[in-house]
């Protein structure tokens, strides 16, 4: 999972002494939240550059934010960055529930 590849890569530098905290949790309508915080020095989210621009396409590195808010219906980060927040929403709605029964 790249948001946890990134706390320890970039979050905690490789650090064996720093963790990498991970909270889940799953809701009966299908929504999840997932929390991870790492105990690095942070680093600002606007700052990092578009991975889809042309100078940045052939580039090895810098989509794990790019991933996650594509992926994820919400991302947003706190403390400077050490904690990131995600959330994906049910893609079952009650009417779906409904006709697969």
């Amino acid at each position: 999972m790249k948001p946890l590849a990134n706390a320890v890569v970039h979050g905690n530098a490789e650090n064996p002494c720093k963790r990498v905290y991970v909270e889940c949790r799953c809701y009966t309508d299908g929504e999840v939240l997932i929390t991870i915080r790492d105990e690095g020095r942070g680093f600002d989210a606007t700052a990092v550059p578009d991975p889809t621009t042309a100078e940045s396409r052939l580039l090895e590195h810098g989509r794990g934010i790019y991933l996650m808010k594509t992926l994820m219906d919400e991302v947003s980060f706190e403390e400077t960055g050490t904690v990131v927040h995600m959330r994906k929403k049910s893609n079952v709605g009650p009417d779906a529930q409904t006709r697969a029964a």
